[in-house]
């Protein structure tokens, strides 16, 4: 895809279903209605064929393409990203550790005429996503590494449960394994004022499978999620087939930049802009949760 021959968004997207060059139109409303009654009732939302049909192919080829490039880096974990405190009983979720599998591609590996940088950098999916979320704006993350970046699953590996740093995030399935690597979570399951250790720790023990649910995604559909607050995680991918997924990620805030240490463990490096932003940058957090 060359830059002379860019397609528009309308040319990526199924603007039929999603019209995102008519705001305030009844499809556009029909469509953020649908959005925000999903995010309000289960804390998720699939907008399916988001990509249009006929590019499906040409988004999984792509995001393989890049998928060589992907930083990997198997490690324990505990679901808040933080050292374990052995000063803490046994089975409190900061000393419960899994293995973390996936990989990521920067942006900075990621061309600028590729499907997917098109759709995040373009004023009307930001518009349209802002209103889905029902925020004023979103902004893209000023971070040179993060924002956009495609998740790489191999077989046998999973993301496993988490929560994340920014309120809300999107993401693009590009391409779906033969069998598992399932999207599921526990929306709701802390607030901005209490972690609610117990019911964390209850899951990830299996003694409250009530508390999880999951949902199905198909190439080319986007996922909107308030991953700040749900537990989740991709289960193992098993077959042949890589789980490749794209990670659009917005904040209510301009200029956010990743730290240093978190930079460095997702993309095994960090740039001067995280070093000179170290210490003054805008974060993504807006509480006092780990993580």
């Amino acid at each position: 895809m060359t830059t002379a021959s860019a397609p528009t968004v309308s040319d990526l997207v199924d603007t039929d279903r999603y019209p995102l060059s008519s705001p305030g139109s009844a499809g556009w409303r029909a469509a953020v209605s649908r959005a925000r009654r999903e995010l309000g009732a289960r804390g998720c939302c699939v907008l399916p064929g988001f990509v249009r049909p006929s590019l499906v192919d040409a988004l999984r080829a792509e995001c393989a393409s890049v998928a060589p490039s992907a930083h990997y880096d198997v490690e324990s974990v505990n679901v808040y990203n933080t050292a374990p405190d052995p000063s803490l009983p046994e089975g409190h979720p900061v000393r419960t550790t899994m293995e973390r599998g996936n990989a990521f591609v920067a942006r900075d590996r990621l061309a600028p005429d590729l499907i997917v940088s098109r759709l995040y950098t373009d004023p009307q999916v930001q518009g349209f996503l802002a209103a889905c979320f029902d925020v004023a704006e979103l902004h893209e993350l000023a971070d040179p590494l993060a924002g956009l970046c495609l998740n790489v699953l191999t077989p046998g590996r999973e993301h496993p449960w988490h929560f994340d740093t920014n309120e809300f995030a999107v993401s693009l399935l590009a391409d779906a394994p033969d069998a598992g690597g399932r999207f599921e979570y526990c929306p709701d399951i802390r607030s901005a004022e209490s972690e609610r250790f117990e019911d964390v720790a209850g899951v990830l023990a299996g003694r409250r499978p009530e508390l999880v649910r999951h949902v199905e995604v198909r190439p080319g559909a986007l996922q909107l999620f308030r991953g700040r607050y749900a537990l989740h995680r991709v289960t193992a991918v098993e077959g042949t087939t890589d789980r490749h997924s794209v990670i659009f990620a917005y904040s209510r805030r301009p200029d956010v930049i990743g730290s240093v240490e978190r930079t460095r463990q997702l993309f095994g490096r960090v740039l001067p802009e995280h070093l000179a932003a170290e210490g003054r940058a805008v974060r993504v957090r807006a509480d006092a949760l780990l993580d």
